[in-house]
């Protein structure tokens, strides 16, 4: 009987070994699947930060960036009539910390729902017809392509609104011209009264003044006598409604940009956040 005991013992302490390895090998391959998800996901993670990966790296963009919504800003991109500066652009100017902060301002201001993030458009393709609000910094600098004009006019006889801002003095406003002309060779340029509509869409815009750029505030530059006068025009449909408002003279876009300074005058902040919103409604509506 002890020795059928001690068999049953020893036939037990087998049965153990054996389902400790099991265990052990089962936990081995476990482990080594977690290890290749972890692995697998950091390097996704890098395919989507590095060039040529996945753009919309969630990290680095405002949270609700994917939610459907009623306005989004849009910035327009261009060709330039002269050379970059050092990879300067200057449809980029002020970008992206200038759009975000309006549209913070608007989010605040407004009941609109606001996307809550940038988005940059061309007229290279039928895309531009998606965005039917867009920001165009400094035109004074742009080259359009026949091909582009013929899509920005279409753009805005379907009911599209662009908002050109930052040209200041002859030059820049006289190639502005010349890209307007090819969109539009017959239209009028129009000097806004303040009783326009889009002066009073939401805020009262009868005290309006020039918005100053950083570079006339802080970096010394001065203005020449054609740069002094604020002006305000836009271009209309045939109906008289406003298909392209016009800030000459003033930089409407440095003033969203720093908006958070308390260097920079607030007054010329409050004023560019006003011309917005009433272009934006405007925008909207009509």
């Amino acid at each position: 009987m002890r020795s059928a005991a001690l068999q049953g013992g020893i036939r037990n302490k087998t049965v153990m070994k054996l389902g400790l390895r099991s265990v052990r090998r089962h936990f081995s391959l476990i482990l080594a699947g977690l290890l290749f998800l972890g692995f697998a996901s950091g390097l996704l993670a890098y395919q989507r930060r590095a060039p040529g990966g996945d753009q919309d790296d969630e990290e680095e963009m405002p949270l609700g960036v994917k939610q459907k919504v009623e306005w989004t800003f849009a910035r327009f991109h261009y060709d330039m009539a002269y050379g970059n500066f050092r990879g300067f652009q200057r449809w980029a100017a002020d970008y992206p910390k200038s759009d975000r902060q309006l549209v913070e301002g608007v989010v605040r201001l407004t009941r609109i729902n606001t996307h809550v993030a940038e988005q940059v458009v061309d007229a290279h393709s039928d895309d531009i017809y998606n965005w039917p609000w867009i920001f165009v910094e400094d035109p004074g600098a742009w080259v359009l392509s026949q091909a582009e004009a013929i899509r920005i006019r279409t753009y805005l006889l379907r009911g599209g609104f662009m908002f050109f801002d930052d040209t200041h003095g002859d030059y820049e406003w006289n190639n502005l011209v010349a890209g307007v002309r090819m969109i539009f060779p017959e239209r009028l340029i129009e000097d806004l009264k303040d009783s326009d509509e889009i002066f009073h869409t939401v805020y009262d815009l009868d005290d309006r003044f020039q918005i100053p750029g950083t570079r006339f505030i802080w970096n010394g530059r001065r203005y020449t006598d054609d740069m002094k006068v604020p002006k305000w025009r836009a271009i209309r449909d045939d109906k008289g409604r406003i298909m392209i408002a016009i800030c000459h003279n003033s930089d409407v876009g440095d003033a969203w940009e720093w908006a958070d300074s308390p260097d920079y005058p607030e007054p010329a902040t409050s004023m560019a956040y006003r011309i917005a919103i009433n272009y934006i409604v405007y925008g909207m509506t009509h």
